[in-house]
């Protein structure tokens, strides 16, 4: 019988498990390559998984809603395309072979995950749970700093430490606890809330949880701070009134006002490398490739960040091809891991709902994030040689939203001044920055 093994795939650099949420297959059926076997989710991204080869599912070794480690291997497809039962104890030890050998054996335990109401729990999170004597009422009450309130081997740790007992050294050294997260795991918990018969009561969708716990955990990690500016956009406007029919014709996409922008803060964070950082423990990491996220509304009140790969490496028509290619991946629920994740600044745009100021939070683990406003037609005084004059001028709000443990106002401000500097100096007539 040749077996071939379908393995959790790694959906991005920093992703080490996944849930299956569906199974469009199940044992016996037979399948054509390409034909899409099961839908998983991480943190980041949902995905479908295709089948490489022709056969027939032989095994399937994970039900739907179990979380795996990336690696294991979740099914077995038959290419000889025999449907007769096979001997179980043979598949179950050719199950045991086909695990890899650089896989964490403690992670590929086929002990299910258990689900108490809307919380999961890996099997590592049980396992230790079972070693240390953690009873299941003091596993559901154990915060959980993960996205969506997920308990992790952290949190697990972090317990035992308070409960008092000392706790096996092998679940310590394997993991060093982060001061961040240690000071924020345990949280308040939020007042109950009664509903009215007259009320409408609305499930959050799994992307609204996980928008939720993303947002949450971002204002208890980093210390918020706001500044704005208003910057005179009008040789901006005024390029794209010129050149939008021709870049239209010529590139195939069209050209708005946030291309311009986002070359702008490249500029500035080329200038101002702290801006472009992240912070882990005590250390700051300055990110050397500048990765733009740009936030795209979703349909169902939904919101995700994709992010341009090496936006220094890009001319200002590369900048805007990109961000439309990522624009419709994500409204066709196209995006790949690699799309949604290695971000390293953000930049959102209120001013597309004709809002003129916002306060955006912190995209983790990034350290700054950048709110472009509508823009507007404002008189202005303008210094010209025969003395100030007022003049029509469009203008727009930017707000910059920083973690104040490692950016100070100075640098935060000196940062958005030089910003609105590049902005204001957009030539029209050659589409260049002075």
């Amino acid at each position: 019988m040749a077996n071939f093994e379908i393995i959790m795939p790694k959906m991005g650099e920093s992703i080490e498990e996944a849930t299956i949420t569906n199974w469009f297959v199940k044992e016996g059926d037979k399948v054509e390559e390409e034909d899409v076997l099961l839908e998983i989710a991480t943190d980041k991204v949902d995905s479908e998984i295709p089948s490489p080869v022709e056969g027939i599912i032989r095994k399937i070794l994970f039900n739907q809603d179990e979380v795996v480690a990336v690696g294991t291997v979740i099914a077995l497809i038959d290419m000889d395309g025999d449907s007769g039962s096979a001997d179980a104890s043979q598949d179950e030890t050719q199950v045991q072979e086909l695990v890899p050998s650089d896989v964490n054996k403690d992670s590929v335990t086929a002990e299910p995950v258990v689900s108490i109401g809307e919380r999961f729990y890996s099997p590592l999170v049980r396992r230790i749970a079972s070693e240390e004597n953690i009873t299941q009422d003091e596993l559901d009450a154990i915060p959980g700093s993960g996205l969506t309130g997920r308990v992790q081997k952290n949190d697990v740790i972090r317990f035992l430490e308070n409960r008092g007992p000392v706790i096996s050294s092998k679940h310590v050294s394997q993991e060093k606890v982060p001061a961040t997260e240690s000071s924020t795991a345990q949280t308040a918990s939020p007042a109950a809330i009664s509903a009215e018969s007259s009320d409408e009561i609305i499930e959050m969708s799994r992307l609204r949880k996980l928008i939720a716990g993303h947002m949450v955990k971002s204002k208890q990690v980093s210390a918020h701070v706001t500044n704005m500016i208003e910057v005179d956009v009008t040789n901006v406007v005024e390029w794209r009134n010129k050149v939008k029919d021709e870049f239209l014709k010529k590139e195939g996409v069209k050209i708005t006002y946030l291309p311009v922008f986002l070359e702008a803060s490249v500029k500035a964070l080329r200038d101002f490398p702290l801006i472009n950082a992240s912070v882990n423990g005590d250390q700051i990491i300055l990110k050397k490739r500048i990765n733009l996220g740009v936030a795209v509304s979703l349909p169902g009140n939904n919101l995700i960040v994709p992010n341009i790969k090496d936006a220094d490496s890009l001319n200002l028509t590369g900048i805007t091809k990109r961000m439309n290619e990522l624009a419709t991946a994500a409204r066709s629920n196209k995006l790949g891991p690699d799309d949604i994740s290695g971000g390293t600044f953000t930049v959102t745009n209120f001013g597309s709902f004709q809002n003129d100021i916002g306060t955006p939070i912190i995209n983790q683990p990034e350290v700054a994030i950048l709110a472009v406003g509508a823009i507007k037609k404002k008189p202005a005084v303008l210094e010209t040689e025969f003395g100030d004059v007022i003049a029509i001028r469009q203008k727009m709000w930017l707000s910059l939203t920083y973690d104040h443990r490692i950016i100070d106002g100075a640098l935060g401000g000196a940062f958005l001044k030089k910003l609105g500097n590049y902005i204001e100096s957009f030539d029209p007539e050659s589409g260049n920055f002075k």
